[in-house]
C-alpha cells in the first residue's frame, strides 16, 4: 500500500486523437504529469506517417508516452509502435513501482470495416495474457480502445451499448483499479464495474482527457475537459 508521505503521481490519458492533436499542449496538468498515455484512434485511417506526426506533438512535452492503435489506425502503425518501444497493445510495463500499465488496443467489430477490428475472442486472449503479468501487482490500469459493455462509456443514441463483452468479463473477474476507454466518442463518462472505475474522456479534438492520479489513498482516474 502507498505509505502516508507518498507524493502525488500523475499521468494524463487521452485518445481519440484522429489527427488533431492541437489541443494537447493546452492540458494544464501535463507539466506536473509523469507521462502520457493514449488509449488509441491517433490517426482516421492513417498508417505510420499520420501516427507519427500525433506522436511527435505529444512527446514535445517532454513526458514518456505509451500508446496503441485504435480501430482507425492501419495495423502498421501497431508495428511502428512497437519499434518505438512505446507500445501497450497487448503487452504489459511497470508505470511506477507497484503499478502496472497493460493495453488492449484496436476494436472489437463495427459496421464500419475500419482498419484493425478483431473478434471479442481476441481480446479475450489478449487481456488473459496481460493479466498473468499485470495481476502481479499491487495496482494495476487497463487501457483499453473499446469501453466495457453495459456501462455509460459505451452508449449510443439510442440508448444502445456497443462496447466489448470481453473486456466487461474481464474487469468483473480481475478488477484492476482503473480502466481507461474511449471509441465511442458520445460516451464520455465515468462509471464502475465492480471496483474498477472505468473512464472515457471522449475525444481529444473536443477537449476531453483523464487525469490518473496516485497518492496515499491509492490509484484514481477523473475526467477532464479543456475549457474552451
Amino acid at each position: 500500500m502507498p505509505s502516508g508521505n507518498m507524493p502525488e503521481q500523475l499521468w494524463v490519458a487521452v485518445g481519440d486523437i484522429h489527427d488533431d492533436a492541437s489541443l494537447f499542449a493546452r492540458i494544464p496538468e501535463l507539466e506536473k504529469a509523469a507521462g502520457v498515455l493514449v488509449t488509441g484512434d491517433l490517426t482516421i485511417v492513417g498508417g505510420v506517417k499520420r501516427a507519427e506526426a500525433v506522436v511527435e506533438v505529444l512527446r514535445r512535452s517532454g513526458k514518456p508516452v505509451l500508446a496503441q492503435i485504435g480501430n482507425m489506425d492501419k495495423p502498421e502503425v501497431d508495428h511502428w509502435l512497437t519499434e518505438q518501444g512505446i507500445n501497450l497493445h497487448a503487452s504489459t510495463r511497470e508505470l511506477a513501482p507497484g503499478i502496472a500499465v497493460f493495453g488492449a488496443g484496436a476494436s472489437t467489430r463495427t459496421p464500419f470495416g475500419t482498419p484493425s477490428e478483431f473478434p471479442e475472442s481476441a481480446y479475450e486472449d489478449w487481456l488473459k495474457a496481460c493479466w498473468r503479468e499485470a495481476g502481479k501487482y499491487p495496482h494495476a490500469v487497463l487501457v483499453s480502445h473499446n469501453p466495457p459493455r453495459d456501462t455509460a462509456c459505451d452508449v449510443i443514441p439510442g440508448n444502445a451499448h456497443v462496447g466489448s463483452a470481453a473486456v466487461r468479463a474481464f474487469l468483473e473477474e480481475a478488477q484492476p483499479d482503473v480502466c481507461l476507454c474511449g471509441h465511442i466518442h458520445e460516451a464520455r463518462a465515468v462509471d464502475k464495474v465492480g471496483r474498477t472505475t472505468v473512464v472515457n474522456p471522449g475525444p481529444l479534438a473536443e477537449g476531453g482527457y483523464a487525469l490518473l492520479r496516485r497518492d496515499a489513498a491509492g490509484l484514481t482516474a477523473e475526467l477532464r475537459t479543456l475549457a474552451r
